[in-house]
């Protein structure tokens, strides 16, 4: 039996959903049963933007392997980009 794991955070950028690009504001990230992926748990991120409503929503639903992948890659293309001076050293 798995508990769902939730978790929200404040983020800034971009979003495309069915009636177009929108501002995103929020993203929620839970560990929990999927909608759709055939999975028995999965990684879920919504990224929404409340104050739109529900058509400012682009959700994705990862197995576990995928999501970690997805980290790797995404660090991997800051790492670079900090490298080459496209990013502030933090």
């Amino acid at each position: 039996m798995c508990t769902m794991i939730v978790e929200k955070v404040k983020i800034h950028g971009s979003g495309r959903g069915a009636d177009g690009w929108f501002k995103l504001e929020q993203a929620n990230v839970s560990y929990d049963h999927p909608f759709d992926a055939p999975y028995e748990h999965a990684l879920n991120i919504d990224f929404v933007n409340e104050s739109q409503g529900l058509g400012a929503r682009v959700a994705v639903e990862l197995s576990e392997e995928a999501a970690r992948e997805l980290i790797r890659t995404i660090q991997n293309v800051l790492d670079q980009a900090q490298a080459g001076g496209h990013l502030p050293r933090s």
